[in-house]
């Protein structure tokens, strides 16, 4: 699996995922979960103990890398988010494919294309550019630290929020998977489906870094930046 690692940011840190952020993320959850409709949010103590428990086996095993938002200005964990669908392509030609099983040594792995997801930011961090920031310094590293050649999103399709958020870092959007999974509401959902290439990496980081430095209240600024 990767190794993990510390990401910091001039408003945000990404922490790797650990039990002594529990009670923190369970604050950092509490105020206005009306936002979390599709995605699956710690709601209390308990909770986020077990949150941080299967994160941390899914990591174990490989399959994830997950992270605590730290806001810079206090040190307060305000989230979550996480590399996951971790895939290697480097190595002898395997056919068919076996997805998430490295060559060589699988503590050191380097993928060559994961997913970014599972991500969640409490009510009062939302709009703050902090997210977008975490985004930034993840993509940063996939592409620039490990070489990656694809990173996706997916976001349930009704999530009007997360897609347009998705859409604004740069991504393309691949279309939508009909009837893909089972949503958290239990419903049956579609998926859509975004991924940035490492050929389009340079011209998605100038957009995303020119859109952090545009003044918070210049919404004018920030509409008239490529979405």
């Amino acid at each position: 699996m990767p190794v993990p690692v510390l990401l910091t940011g001039r408003s945000v840190r990404l922490e790797p995922l650990a039990m002594r952020h529990a009670e923190a993320l369970a604050r950092a959850g509490e105020a206005d979960r009306s936002a979390y409709a599709f995605t699956p949010v710690p709601d209390g103590l308990e909770s986020a103990l077990d949150y941080i428990a299967r994160a941390l086996a899914e990591q174990a095993a490989g399959r994830c890398l997950p992270f605590a938002l730290v806001s810079t200005a206090d040190d307060r964990v305000i989230g979550s988010t996480r590399f996951l669908e971790l895939d290697y392509w480097r190595g002898p030609l395997v056919w068919p494919p076996t997805p998430g099983h490295p060559h060589g040594d699988p503590l050191t792995a380097i993928p060559d294309a994961a997913e970014i997801g599972n991500t969640w930011i409490a009510g009062d961090a939302r709009g703050t550019g902090i997210n977008t920031e975490a985004k930034l310094l993840m993509l940063r590293h996939a592409f620039e630290s490990w070489g990656v050649r694809r990173i996706t999103f997916r976001a349930d399709a009704r999530n009007t929020r997360s897609r347009v958020a998705i859409e604004r870092l740069g991504a393309t959007c691949e279309g939508i998977r009909r009837a893909h999974s089972r949503g958290l509401d239990g419903a049956v959902r579609d998926t859509a489906f975004y991924s940035i290439l490492d050929e389009e990496w340079p011209t998605v980081r100038d957009i995303i870094e020119l859109r952090l430095s545009a003044p918070r209240g210049n919404r004018v600024l920030q509409d008239l930046l490529p979405a």
